[in-house]
């Protein structure tokens, strides 16, 4: 059986994985030959040009260092000053800096030379997200023949925006270099197709204006999950429950609308706190009847715009506590901290509505852990964004328009009045979902997808399984 390379921007730690992805993948070099390949997390005078391998709680890890302006360029800058707010059609948000590019692909060549020298001819590599777009056209160029998968976390841009994301063509054309390309959504899909059958050519003369040969690369949406099943059993765990606790006490029968996000501009806090205002101010009855909680740990703080998200969300907050609070009740609660697994689990059991309303997203995981959490017998309600890429495969929750306040704060209104009936059949739908996307099934499909033709079989879905239920 060929082993399996994981590639990814930063390699996992020690102690306990945080994420469904990160769980599957360790599953799957747990149980299978290879190794997982990525950035160190240090900063150097001189870049590595040769990797080191140490076994991290039996998987093993190959990890570069990168130099300080080389680190910059590849993440703050071109990964994530310009891919990410393009690929989130957050083209205002966008920063271009030419050099930045110079970064990136260095990085990229980086890694492709440090990885080369651990390659076997049978190898299948997986190469995850947006930072390492041109990593199998650095392989290619060394001579790597291997079977290269790409796997986009983010949603794919529109052609419109592509075009505006420099050297798009290139970037395009290293897409060409991989043998398979999955994706989160269908709409992710018709994106890249739309630009594949309709390229634009370069305004510049003498660059070269060839259409780009996608005939090689097959092009997928490839939904990933959680891992539902695990998430209801940590949602009853001794953590969880102590959680939930707390919590009870804290609320005093009062019922809790939760979200959980990164501090991130995509993931439209500031719209979301505004719609449960809405909701408060247009329904007097659920005042001191509901409370709101939004867990949002920082994310890439040193970035001017996710600063500037931080201190709109405390402006926000900081209205609707001016506005409706009571010396005995709070309408909201903030927390800019990460909790643990089972302590989130606790919570998305606890609450009435899981409020999940990104702006754009590639899948949204938090939809996924919110239904496998939820309790059989008294589900809560999912409102979920048109806009993540969750919402494909969860029809059966309150879909809204993130960008439209008043809506969101209907679907609120509508979610806290759900008679249980209504519930429990929304919730079997979505939980039924959960389990047929969920993460292990999504790393065995793609990788029998990947194989070399004629060697993929059911060994990886029994290995990953037996390694799920152990």
């Amino acid at each position: 059986m060929s082993r399996i390379v994981v590639v990814s921007n930063r390699t996992p730690g020690k102690g306990p994985t945080a994420g469904g992805l990160a769980v599957a993948l360790r599953k799957v070099l747990m149980e299978r030959e290879g190794f997982w390949f990525g950035w160190s997390g240090k900063l150097t005078e001189q870049p590595s040009e040769t990797a080191r391998l140490e076994d991290i709680e039996g998987v093993t890890v190959a990890q570069i260092d990168l130099t300080r302006d080389d680190h910059h360029a590849y993440y703050a800058g071109f990964s994530n000053s310009i891919l990410w707010p393009s690929f989130h059609l957050r083209l205002d948000l966008a920063t271009i800096e030419s050099h930045w590019y110079e970064g990136y692909r260095r990085v990229n060549a980086q890694f492709a030379r440090a990885l080369l020298p651990l390659l076997r001819p049978d190898d299948v590599i997986w190469v995850h997200d947006y930072h390492l777009i041109p990593l199998a056209a650095e392989l290619r160029r060394l001579g790597a023949r291997n079977r290269i998968g790409f796997y986009l976390h983010i949603p794919f841009p529109t052609p419109d925006a592509l075009y505006a994301i420099p050297n798009h063509a290139e970037l395009m054309r290293d897409l060409s270099r991989y043998d398979l390309v999955g994706m989160q959504a269908r709409r992710d899909v018709a994106a890249f197709t739309e630009f594949a059958e309709h390229q634009s050519p370069s305004t510049f003369v003498g660059d070269n204006q060839d259409h780009i040969d996608f005939s090689r690369t097959e092009i997928d949406a490839c939904p990933i999950g959680s891992e539902p099943d695990a998430f209801a059993s940590l949602s009853t765990s001794p953590a969880a429950t102590k959680m939930v606790k707390r919590m009870e006490r804290s609320l005093g029968g009062q019922r809790l609308i939760l979200g959980v996000d990164r501090l991130d501009y995509s993931k439209g806090l500031p719209q979301r706190v505004e719609a449960y205002e809405k909701l408060l101010a247009n329904n007097a009855r659920f005042r001191r009847h509901v409370h709101m909680l939004q867990v949002a740990p920082p994310s890439r703080d040193t970035i001017k715009e996710y600063q500037e998200t931080s201190d709109t969300l405390d402006a926000i907050c900081g209205r609707v506590m001016g506005h409706f609070a009571e010396p005995d009740w709070q309408p909201l609660t903030y927390v800019k901290r990460a909790y643990g697994q089972p302590s989130l689990a606790g919570l998305y059991r606890l609450a009435r509505v899981g409020l999940v309303t990104p702006l754009r997203d590639g899948m949204n995981l938090v939809a996924h852990e919110y239904v496998g959490s939820q309790n059989p017998k008294d589900p809560g309600v999912l409102v979920l964004s048109r806009f993540a890429g969750a919402a494909e495969i969860f029809p059966e929750a309150l879909l809204v328009n993130p960008f439209d306040t008043d809506e969101t704060a209907e679907a609120l209104r509508i979610a806290l009045d759900m008679p249980l009936e209504e519930r429990l059949e929304r919730w079997q739908a979505l939980m039924a979902a959960a389990r047929k996307h969920n993460v292990v099934d999504w790393a065995v499909s793609f990788l029998d997808r990947l194989a070399p033709r004629g060697t993929a079989s059911s060994a990886t879905r029994d290995i990953l399984y037996l390694a799920s239920v152990a």
